[in-house]
C-alpha cells in the first residue's frame, strides 16, 4: 500500500506518463516502501523532492535509419532517458530488443539510479536503448546500425556526463562499434565514454561475469545469515545470457548445482548439474538456442528440454531461484510453484523479473527474496570500476577487480539489511533496497538545491 501522503504523487506519475506500466510498476514499488520514511523524515516531502525523483531530468527520442544488406533502409527509434545526476554523470545500459519503448527505458532509468546509489559509487542513472533486433543480422547490419545510432547519441553522451554501457542485446561487438564511431565524430579517445569494452582498448576484466557474480554474492551473503551456503544447493537460473551464465559458473564455485537455464524458446534440466563449458560453447560461441545443449549432450532422463509453450522453468523443484531473463518473467503462478516446492531463496539477476504478485507470495511464505535494483548491481559497479581504470588509465588484475566486487556486493547486502532492520522490517530486502538507495539520492539532491 502507498502511504496516503504519496498517493498523490503517484496518482501524478500516472497521469503524466500513461500507458507505460513497467515505469508505474517500478515508482510504486518504490513509493509503497518510502511511507515509514516521510514518517520519520517529513522533510523529504518538502521542495517536490520525491516528485523530482520520478520525474527524469532528460528524455531524448531520435531516429536511427540504416542501410541492410539489401540495400533497404531500415527506421528504428532510439531511446536515452538521463534520469537522475544527483551522484554523479549518468550510467546505466544501453538495450537493443524489439520490445524496447520509452516506458520500459524510463522504468529501467528510475531502478537504475537508486541501483548505482546502492554502489557507493559516484554515479547517476540512466539508460538507453533502441526497438532494433541484432538477432540474425550480419556483423555489417549490426555495424551500420550502430554507427547510425552513435551518430545522434554522441551529442549527448560523455566521460563527465553520461557513461553508457550494454545490456540486452548489446555486447562487446555493439559496444565496439559505437565507441569506435564516437571517436571518429568526436576526434578523441575517450575510453571513458563507454563501458563494456574489449580488455585491449580500456575495457575491465570481470565485468562479462559481474552482474552473474554479483548477484550470486548478494544471494551468498542472505543465506549467511541463516547460517546457510549454496553448498549442496539445487539451483535454478533462468536465461542463459552473461548474467545467467557466470551465475551459473559462480554459484558452481560455492558448491551449488545449477539443474536449469533457459532462454526465449524454452528450458533445458540438466539434473547432474549444467555443464558450463557446453552452455557456454552453445550460447557464448555458436550463439544457438538452448535446445542445442540436448542436442549435444544428448537427450536422458536426466537431461531434456521443455519448449516455452510448454511449461515453466520455475516448476522445476530447486532450494535457490534466480531470474535472470527479462522484467516480469516471474508471475504469482511462477512464485505459488516455487513455494510449493520449497524453494528458499530468490536472487533477482535481471531488472524487475518479478512480478508485484510474485515478491508478495516469496514474502508472505518467508522465502529471503533479493531485488534487483540490489541484487544485480554488481554490473553497474565493476562498470564503475572501469571508470575508475580509464581515468587513471590502469588496468587492474581479475582478481583484483573480482575482490572489489565481492566487497561491494557485500556491503550492498549490509547496508539493505540494517536499513530494513532500522524501518521495523528486518529481513525485509526489497523495503531495505528502496529506502538505502533513496536516502541516498534524496540527499544529494537537497544539498544541491532546487536544480
Amino acid at each position: 500500500m502507498i502511504d496516503d501522503k504519496l498517493q498523490t504523487i503517484f496518482d501524478q506519475v500516472l497521469h503524466r506518463n500513461q500507458g507505460e506500466p513497467e515505469f508505474h510498476q517500478a515508482v510504486r514499488e518504490v513509493l509503497e516502501s518510502l511511507g515509514r520514511v516521510v514518517a520519520k523524515r517529513p522533510e523529504y516531502l518538502d521542495q517536490a523532492l520525491i516528485e523530482r525523483i520520478c520525474e527524469p531530468e532528460r528524455q531524448i527520442i531520435f531516429r536511427v535509419p540504416w542501410v541492410d544488406d539489401k540495400g533497404q533502409v531500415q527506421i528504428n527509434r532510439g531511446f536515452r532517458v538521463q534520469f537522475n545526476s544527483a551522484l554523479g554523470p549518468y550510467k546505466g545500459g544501453i538495450r537493443f530488443h524489439p520490445s524496447v519503448n520509452i516506458g520500459i527505458i524510463k522504468f529501467l532509468g528510475f531502478e537504475q539510479t537508486f541501483k548505482n546509489a546502492l554502489t557507493g559509487m559516484p554515479i547517476g542513472g540512466g539508460k538507453g536503448g533502441s526497438d532494433f533486433d541484432p538477432r540474425g543480422r550480419s556483423d555489417g547490419e549490426v555495424m551500420r546500425f550502430c554507427q547510425s545510432f552513435m551518430t545522434e547519441l554522441h551529442r549527448h553522451i560523455g566521460e563527465y556526463t553520461d557513461v553508457p554501457a550494454g545490456d540486452i542485446g548489446v555486447g562487446g561487438r555493439e559496444i565496439g562499434f559505437m565507441f569506435g564511431q564516437y571517436k571518429r565524430l568526436t576526434n578523441r579517445y575517450e575510453a571513458g565514454v563507454l563501458t563494456g569494452k574489449a580488455l585491449f582498448y580500456g575495457g575491465s576484466r570481470a565485468r562479462t561475469e559481474a552482474t552473474g557474480y554479483g548477484n550470486t554474492y548478494f544471494v551468498q551473503s542472505m543465506l549467511e545469515t541463516r547460517n546457510d551456503s549454496f553448498e549442496g544447493k539445487k539451483v535454478v537460473v533462468s536465461g542463459s545470457g552473461n548474467v545467467a551464465i557466470y551465475s551459473v559458473e559462480k554459484v558452481q564455485s560455492f558448491g551449488g548445482t545449477v539443474i536449469a537455464v533457459s532462454d526465449s524458446s524454452g528450458y533445458i534440466v540438466d539434473k547432474g548439474g549444467i555443464d558450463l563449458g557446453l552452455l557456454k560453447q552453445v550460447k557464448e560461441v555458436r550463439r544457438g538456442r538452448i535446445s542445442e545443449y540436448v542436442d549435444l549432450k544428448g537427450a536422458s532422463h536426466g537431461t531434456y528440454f521443455i519448449k516455452a509453450r510448454d511449461g515453466s522453468i520455475w516448476d522445476v523443484p530447486c532450494d535457490v531461484a534466480m531470474p535472470s531473463a527479462t522484467q516480469n518473467e516471474l508471475t504469482g503462478q511462477d512464485a505459488k510453484a516455487l513455494i510449493a516446492n520449497k524453494v528458499m531463496a530468490v536472487g533477482e539477476g535481471a531488472n524487475m523479473p518479478s512480478t508485484p504478485e510474485a515478491v508478495r507470495l516469496f514474502q508472505e511464505a518467508g522465502v529471503m527474496f533479493a531485488p534487483g535494483k540490489a541484487a544485480n548491481a554488481g554490473g553497474v559497479a565493476t562498470s564503475a570500476l572501469e571508470m575508475q581504470q580509464n581515468a587513471s588509465r590502469d588496468s587492474w588484475t581479475f582478481e583484483q577487480t573480482e575482490a572489489r566486487l565481492a566487497q561491494i556486493m557485500r556491503t550492498i547486502h549490509d547496508n539493505c539489511a540494517r536499513t530494513a532492520e532500522e524501518y521495523g522490517a528486518p529481513g525485509n530486502y526489497v523495503l531495505g533496497a528502496n529506502i538505502a538507495g533513496f536516502v541516498t539520492v534524496a540527499e544529494s539532491m537537497r544539498a544541491l538545491g532546487v536544480i
